[in-house]
């Protein structure tokens, strides 16, 4: 117990450092060096997929076919309004936010985003060109 303790103290104290050291080793629980996850992921290219992406399960939430990179997205801006708003969504020909968007917790319709669902980020995500980083043989919808 003395040695996860110790693990995750230095833990906090390597990330209150803010990024002062570009690259360090972490030993893991089995005693191994973990360097390469100490390493900066390379940027991968954005897939920008024209139409969208089609879901590849039930209740999937959709997935952002452009890049995001630039867009404001916290509580003074959001970028991610300013083309998919209702009022917007038809002129720049996108989809707007379902209505389980407009609902709070307690299931009254809003005029504005809820605040649960206001940092899309949360559920959509944007996809990238790259190999996948385990096998999956996951198969969706037909």
């Amino acid at each position: 117990m003395n040695k996860v303790r110790t693990i995750l103290t230095l833990s906090f104290v390597i990330a209150g450092l803010g990024g002062a050291m570009s690259t360090f080793a972490l030993d893991s629980l089995r005693g191994a060096a973990i360097e390469e996850m100490s390493a900066q992921p390379a940027k991968r290219k954005i897939d920008v997929v024209e139409g969208g992406i089609e879901r590849t399960f039930e209740q999937q939430p959709p997935l952002i076919p452009h890049g995001i990179e630039n867009y404001a997205l916290n509580l003074r801006q959001h970028g991610c309004i300013k083309c998919h708003s209702k009022a917007r969504a038809e002129k720049e020909n996108t989809k707007p936010p379902s209505d389980s968007h407009f609902v709070d917790r307690d299931g009254n319709q809003l005029g504005k985003l809820s605040s649960r669902r206001y940092f899309c980020t949360q559920c959509h995500m944007v996809q990238i060109k790259g190999e996948p980083l385990v096998e999956n043989t996951f198969q969706g919808l037909e």
